[in-house]
Formats: C-alpha cells, structure tokens, sequence
C-alpha cells in the first residue's frame, strides 16, 4: 500500500486541533508529561539556535564575499533594502489594524511569568547554550567575510561540514518533533483554558498578513515598473506562474526553474536572469521577514506588550541578516528567526512555539511572496547594469 505524506503544516494543523480537543478532558498528570517534553525540546532549542546562525550564516557570507563584484553588490544590496522595506512596512501596517483587530486584554500569558498560567514540567533539564545569539552573528559575519578573503580552504570546509551537520539537525531532529511540541504548547493552553481566543485571533492574523503581502508584491512591481519604465501589472502577471509553483512546493529553491522562465519573459537579458534569480532565491526574504514581523507584533499585542519602532528596527535589520541562507533549509528562516526573536524581543519558548505554528501555517504564501519579488528584483538590476554599460 502506498504511504500517505502528510506536509508539515497538515501536521502542524492536525497537532493543534488534537491539541485543543484533548486539552478539554485529559488528566493533568497526563498532559504534564507533554509539558516536560516541551521543557526539554525547548531548552534544546535555546542550545542549538546559535549553532544555527554560525552554522547556516557563516558559509553563506562567505559564499557571497567569494564571488565579489559590482553586479553581486547591486543585487544584495537591492535584496537586503526590499527585506528591509518589507519588514518596516509591515510594522506600519500591523500597528494600524492589529490594535483594532486584536482585543487589548487577551487569553494569551503573560510574556515574562507564562508559569503562573501554565502547567509546569514534571523536571528540568538545564541545556544552556555555548553562546548568546549576537555573539554567534558577530562571528558569522567575522569569519564569513574572513573566508572570503583568504586564499586557504581549510576553514571554508570546516564549516561547510558544519552547515552540513546543522541541516541535518534541523531536518532529522527540529522538524519532525516541531508538532508534538506545538501540540504540547497548545494542550498546556487548553487544559490551562487560554486556547480558544487565541485560535480566534490566529485566523484574523493570518488574513492581515495575506493583503499585507499582496500589497507588498505591487509595491515591489510599482517600483520595478517605474525604474524599467515597463507596465508593472504586466510584469507581475507575467510572475504569476512562479507565484502558483511556489504555493505548491513551498520551495524558493524548487521555483527556480519558473521563476528564471517569467523572468526572461519580462524581458530580462539571460546573463542577468541567470545570475539573479538563483542568488535572489537565498538572500531574498521579502516575504519570509513580513509573516515573521507581523507575527511578532500580533503576539506582542496578545500578551500585552509594548510595540516600539526602536524595538523593532534593529529586529528587522538583524532579521535580514539572521536569515541568509535560510530558505534552503526546510523551516530554516524561523529557526534562524528564533534567536534573534528572543535576544531582541524577549520570545520565550511558549511564545516561539506560537511564532512557529503562525509562520508554518503561512508558509507557501510567503515563499511564494519571495519567488514573486525577485522577479521584481531582476527586472531594476537589469535596467541598472544596462544604464551602466552604456555610460562607459
């Protein structure tokens, strides 16, 4: 018989359902055991979310340093400032509906005491990490550029094994266990009676984040149509097939092919075409940084919490950063999400567990959202690099 493949959001959304059903009747010695299953994969989270960043961040920026040139300064630099945009005109928009939207008293627990709502582990396991989360991207970013500029290969293959070994612990570990932690975060809250306003809330969430990202990808072609003085419906009706690839693969890597297709249909010359899009693939996380943002600050105003421009602002940029690479990771950009939402946000493991069944749940929308925008991308670095060979 043919095995039936359940995705990871279909496991995600089956682990709450069973999560919230089972919460209203299961004995609480019972749901404890869950509890401290979370204990210990959280505090194992904590440990590996820096050994994350070092390892998926440090290759990558070498990897970038190593091809050095005017045309891969000119699409980095684009990519980071549309990933910056994305992130601050997603906080614009959140803090206009959220308030409205979202009650001001919420089920969800308290940010800083979640114990004095929560059922507690039957025991802990201390697992601190080797390291706080700005010391690892300070050293990704200090050893990823220094392996771009030396001649030796040594350290390069030291940590290409190293992202090797973390891919594989997200993979094999993180991800397969992510539901039954999700399921024990969401038992914890029903049998502790917080669940069901907070899946009501989820559901508005969601849809805010979705016209949010709609508008986003008009933006994006408004801008790239006014630059390439091209119609910029057009170019995005062009990108439309790679919109729908990537909603079904939930894959920025697994829409290349796609995405290259409509991008020379818009006319983009096929060297840059070529260049672009599969680099855009990796550092390009539009839409990635929107579903995490939005997210943030809709849990943020659930638990009651200050929402703050100079809070956030450095979030965002480190987010950019944080992220590299990430997308070739399956559920790679909110694992290496988690260390700076707890360094700069103060997330704890209940609230991460939050933030991961919200962006999971929204997934393919923003793959897609990523893929869609470097078609955008493309199209400006083209006209760019055309305008500068004919002024020589």
């Amino acid at each position: 018989m043919k095995k039936i493949r359940i995705s990871l959001l279909g496991k995600v959304v089956i682990a709450i359902a069973a999560g919230v059903v089972l919460g209203q009747f299961l004995p609480i010695p019972v749901a404890r055991i869950f509890v401290t299953f979370n204990s210990l994969f959280g505090n194992f989270l904590s440990f590996t979310i820096p050994l994350i960043i070092v390892g998926l961040v440090t290759p990558a920026i070498g990897d970038l340093g190593k091809g050095a040139g005017r045309l891969l300064a000119i699409t980095a630099g684009i990519a980071y400032c549309s990933t910056l945009f994305s992130g601050f005109f997603t906080f614009m928009g959140s803090s206009i509906v959220f308030p409205q939207i979202l009650p001001p008293t919420s089920e969800l627990p308290v940010m800083d005491n979640p114990e004095e709502f929560m059922l507690a582990p039957y025991f802990v396991v201390g697992m601190p990490p080797l390291m706080d989360v700005m010391t690892a991207l300070l050293l990704s970013f200090m050893v990823g550029l220094g392996i771009s500029h030396i001649s030796g290969t040594a350290l390069r293959k030291v940590f290409t094994d190293f992202k090797d070994i973390i891919t594989r612990v997200i993979e094999i570990v993180i991800i397969p266990l992510l539901p039954l932690h999700i399921f024990g975060i969401f038992l914890n809250m029903a049998v502790s009676g917080h669940v069901m306003g907070i899946i009501g809330l989820f559901m508005k969430v969601i849809v805010v984040i979705f016209i949010l990202h709609i508008l986003l990808l008009l933006i994006q072609f408004l801008i790239a149509g006014t630059i390439s003085k091209k119609n910029p419906f057009r170019l995005l009706r062009t990108m439309l097939p790679a919109y729908a690839t990537a909603l079904g693969t939930q894959s920025s890597a697994a829409t290349i092919p796609v995405t290259l297709r409509q991008t020379l249909l818009n006319g983009v010359r096929e060297p840059i075409a070529v260049f672009v899009i599969p680099l855009c693939a990796t550092i390009h996380l539009a839409g990635s940084t929107m579903k995490i943002v939005a997210c943030a600050i809709a849990i943020m105003y659930m638990a009651g919490e200050p929402v703050l421009i100079s809070q956030f602002a450095g979030f965002i940029a480190m987010l950019g950063v944080a992220m590299v690479a990430a997308p070739g990771v399956p559920g790679g950009a909110i694992m290496a999400a988690l260390g700076v939402l707890h360094s700069m946000l103060g997330f704890n493991e209940t609230l991460q567990a939050l933030m991961i069944a919200l962006y999971i749940a929204m997934d393919s929308f923003g793959t897609a959202c990523n893929v869609t925008g470097d078609g955008a991308i493309a199209v400006i670095v083209d006209k760019i690099d055309n305008k500068m060979k004919s002024e020589k």
